[in-house]
């Protein structure tokens, strides 16, 4: 959401395409695969901004209504139509989508932008590990779990109600694919993912009253929060549906992989958030497991 966001949609999409022929690669793909990836992380790190007017709750109420907007403008649901045996997983799929989303600028709030989106990978690389029983995905996972130790080790500083919403976060984005994954087979397209956008708004709509009327938000902070819902949703689901028609699937995750690093840097640089070496160690455990088991996949 790195990851952790509407692009976790299409990385669901592309996690679930293992039996489908691998697109042509090209330069373009490449690119745009880093301005999303960038954009992504550079949008976190905006809406961060905007915390100390809006909070977190207030910056994620603002960044769902943005990813409604272009979902269903893209998806165009038709949510009249939907039985029950279709709406239920859409429902849950809300839920969890507003979940992560707040989870995740949560933690962001309290540990930084590099370790929150890295503790948050953990969902995605879980379900892809949990799919088989090899030796490189045990292997993977001892790597993982070293990576984990190693960001959630005991220390005097550490923010542990911080790392455990960047747990949920996780546990949220494993539950997004998944459900993503029934959703899209009951329903044509994106209209389960617009459908469950468009609720998840509406949830968030008396959350953002409520900030509104207890902190009167300035033009800055929503300047920012609405930034952050253009820069990590809008942009990235575009540039991903481009991207998937130009890169195989398993390119694709293998560079969605690197996105803890990017928002590592992007916290670094922009923010101010620097890592210690063994927290740089951690993340990059965390990114060579991920690397390791689709690098393995593509075999």
């Amino acid at each position: 959401m790195t990851v952790e966001s509407v692009p976790a949609e299409v990385s669901a999409r592309a996690a679930g395409a293992d039996g489908s022929r691998p697109a042509p690669r090209g330069l373009g793909g490449v690119v745009t695969m880093m301005g999303s990836g960038l954009s992504n992380q550079v949008g976190a790190a905006v809406g961060s901004l905007a915390f100390p007017v809006l909070g977190p709750v207030g910056v994620v109420a603002v960044r769902q209504y943005v990813a409604a907007v272009v979902l269903l403008a893209v998806g165009r649901p038709r949510p009249l139509g939907f039985t029950w045996r279709q709406w239920w997983p859409v429902l849950l799929l809300a839920g969890v989508f507003g979940t992560m989303n707040l989870s995740l600028y949560s933690a962001i709030d309290r540990i930084g932008l590099g370790l929150a989106v890295t503790l948050e990978f953990l969902g995605p690389l879980t379900v892809a590990l949990a799919a088989t029983r090899g030796r490189v995905d045990a292997c993977c996972a001892v790597i993982a779990a070293a990576g984990v130790v190693t960001l959630m080790r005991p220390q005097p500083s550490a923010d542990y109600v911080g790392m455990g919403l960047g747990l949920l976060a996780a546990a949220c984005w494993a539950s997004y694919i998944l459900l993503n994954r029934t959703v899209g087979r009951r329903l044509p397209g994106a209209q389960g993912a617009a459908t469950a956008a468009g609720v998840s708004a509406l949830m968030f709509l008396p959350v953002g009253l409520v900030v509104v009327g207890r902190h009167p938000p300035t033009l800055t902070a929503v300047g920012c929060a609405v930034a952050a819902g253009v820069l990590s949703s809008a942009v990235p689901y575009l540039a991903d549906l481009f991207t998937l028609r130009r890169v195989s699937a398993q390119a694709f995750g293998l560079f969605m992989s690197v996105n803890p690093v990017l928002a590592a840097l992007v916290g670094w640089i922009g923010l101010g958030q620097g890592l210690e070496w063994t927290e740089w160690a951690g993340v990059g455990a965390v990114v060579a497991a991920n690397g390791l088991s689709l690098a393995a996949r593509r075999d």
